[in-house]
Protein backbone atom coordinates (compact mmCIF):
# COMPACT_ATOMS: atom_id res chain seq x y z
CA UNK A 1 0.00 0.00 0.00
CA UNK A 2 1.53 2.87 -1.00
CA UNK A 3 1.61 6.54 1.29
CA UNK A 4 0.46 9.57 0.25
CA UNK A 5 1.46 12.64 2.05
CA UNK A 6 -1.54 15.16 1.45
CA UNK A 7 0.15 18.67 1.98
CA UNK A 8 -3.55 21.07 2.21
CA UNK A 9 -4.77 24.08 4.18
CA UNK A 10 -8.28 23.30 3.31
CA UNK A 11 -9.99 20.98 5.93
CA UNK A 12 -12.49 20.01 3.75
CA UNK A 13 -10.30 19.58 0.81
CA UNK A 14 -7.80 17.74 3.15
CA UNK A 15 -10.78 15.41 3.93
CA UNK A 16 -12.36 14.66 1.09
CA UNK A 17 -9.16 13.89 -0.87
CA UNK A 18 -7.92 11.73 1.96
CA UNK A 19 -10.70 9.57 2.26
CA UNK A 20 -11.30 9.08 -1.67
CA UNK A 21 -7.40 8.00 -2.03
CA UNK A 22 -8.32 5.41 1.11
CA UNK A 23 -10.93 3.69 -0.61
CA UNK A 24 -8.84 2.90 -3.26
CA UNK A 25 -6.31 1.28 -0.96
CA UNK A 26 -3.86 4.12 -0.07
CA UNK A 27 -2.13 4.87 3.28
CA UNK A 28 -2.84 8.51 3.76
CA UNK A 29 -0.97 11.60 6.01
CA UNK A 30 -1.86 14.79 6.14
CA UNK A 31 0.22 18.09 6.65
CA UNK A 32 -1.84 21.43 6.81
CA UNK A 33 0.71 23.84 5.52
CA UNK A 34 4.60 24.71 4.27
CA UNK A 35 6.65 23.91 7.34
CA UNK A 36 4.88 21.11 8.54
CA UNK A 37 4.66 19.59 4.69
CA UNK A 38 8.20 19.66 5.00
CA UNK A 39 8.79 17.97 8.42
CA UNK A 40 6.12 14.94 7.84
CA UNK A 41 7.99 14.42 4.18
CA UNK A 42 11.34 13.84 5.78
CA UNK A 43 9.82 11.59 8.96
CA UNK A 44 7.42 9.84 7.16
CA UNK A 45 9.07 9.66 3.64
CA UNK A 46 5.98 9.00 1.71
CA UNK A 47 5.35 7.56 -1.77
CA UNK A 48 4.36 10.37 -2.90
CA UNK A 49 3.24 14.13 -1.79
CA UNK A 50 0.29 15.53 -3.32
CA UNK A 51 1.06 19.63 -2.93
CA UNK A 52 -1.26 22.42 -2.65
CA UNK A 53 0.44 25.28 -4.35
CA UNK A 54 -1.91 27.94 -2.58
CA UNK A 55 -0.75 27.50 1.44
CA UNK A 56 -0.40 30.77 2.79
CA UNK A 57 2.96 32.36 4.12
CA UNK A 58 4.86 29.52 2.53
CA UNK A 59 3.14 28.21 -0.50
CA UNK A 60 3.42 24.89 -2.68
CA UNK A 61 6.83 25.74 -4.70
CA UNK A 62 8.97 27.21 -1.74
CA UNK A 63 8.03 23.74 0.43
CA UNK A 64 8.56 21.75 -2.52
CA UNK A 65 12.14 23.43 -3.42
CA UNK A 66 13.07 23.05 0.53
CA UNK A 67 12.04 19.08 -0.15
CA UNK A 68 13.81 18.60 -3.22
CA UNK A 69 17.00 20.40 -1.32
CA UNK A 70 17.67 18.09 1.48
CA UNK A 71 19.20 15.26 -0.18
CA UNK A 72 17.00 12.50 2.46
CA UNK A 73 13.63 13.69 0.72
CA UNK A 74 14.79 14.96 -2.90
CA UNK A 75 13.76 11.93 -4.68
CA UNK A 76 9.81 11.94 -3.44
CA UNK A 77 7.49 12.42 -5.81
CA UNK A 78 5.74 15.44 -6.03
CA UNK A 79 2.27 16.13 -7.64
CA UNK A 80 1.41 19.93 -7.43
CA UNK A 81 -2.60 20.45 -6.77
CA UNK A 82 -4.05 24.60 -7.59
CA UNK A 83 -7.14 25.18 -8.46
CA UNK A 84 -5.50 27.61 -10.71
CA UNK A 85 -4.69 26.39 -13.82
CA UNK A 86 -3.01 29.10 -16.09
CA UNK A 87 -0.15 27.50 -17.80
CA UNK A 88 1.98 30.06 -15.62
CA UNK A 89 1.35 28.01 -12.42
CA UNK A 90 2.52 24.38 -14.11
CA UNK A 91 5.16 26.07 -15.04
CA UNK A 92 6.42 27.75 -11.57
CA UNK A 93 5.31 23.92 -10.30
CA UNK A 94 7.09 22.14 -12.68
CA UNK A 95 10.07 24.27 -11.92
CA UNK A 96 10.04 24.01 -7.84
CA UNK A 97 10.69 20.32 -8.64
CA UNK A 98 6.98 18.68 -8.99
CA UNK A 99 6.89 16.13 -11.71
CA UNK A 100 3.52 16.92 -12.29
CA UNK A 101 -0.09 19.40 -11.65
CA UNK A 102 -3.29 19.17 -11.43
CA UNK A 103 -6.24 21.21 -11.22
CA UNK A 104 -8.83 21.20 -8.40
CA UNK A 105 -11.19 20.19 -7.75
CA UNK A 106 -9.45 17.53 -8.74
CA UNK A 107 -10.89 14.86 -11.14
CA UNK A 108 -9.83 11.62 -9.11
CA UNK A 109 -9.38 9.13 -12.02
CA UNK A 110 -6.41 11.57 -13.76
CA UNK A 111 -5.60 12.66 -10.71
CA UNK A 112 -5.02 8.61 -9.68
CA UNK A 113 -3.50 7.79 -13.37
CA UNK A 114 -0.90 10.25 -12.34
CA UNK A 115 -0.24 8.83 -9.00
CA UNK A 116 -0.12 5.44 -10.50
CA UNK A 117 2.21 6.35 -13.35
CA UNK A 118 4.55 7.57 -10.54
CA UNK A 119 4.26 5.16 -8.63
CA UNK A 120 5.02 2.90 -11.12
CA UNK A 121 1.93 1.10 -10.24
CA UNK A 122 -0.75 -0.88 -12.60
CA UNK A 123 -3.58 0.79 -13.00
CA UNK A 124 -6.41 -1.20 -11.44
CA UNK A 125 -9.76 -0.95 -12.32
CA UNK A 126 -11.40 -0.79 -9.68
CA UNK A 127 -9.94 2.31 -8.66
CA UNK A 128 -11.73 4.14 -11.85
CA UNK A 129 -15.07 2.50 -11.13
CA UNK A 130 -16.21 4.80 -8.63
CA UNK A 131 -15.31 8.35 -8.36
CA UNK A 132 -17.53 9.57 -5.54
Amino acid sequence: MALVLIVEDNPINRDVLGRRLERRGFSIRFAVDGPSGIEAAKSIMPDVILMDMGLGEMDGCEATRRIRADPETAGIPIIALTASAFESDRTNALGAGCIDFDTKPVDLPRLLGKMHLVLGLKMPAAALASVV
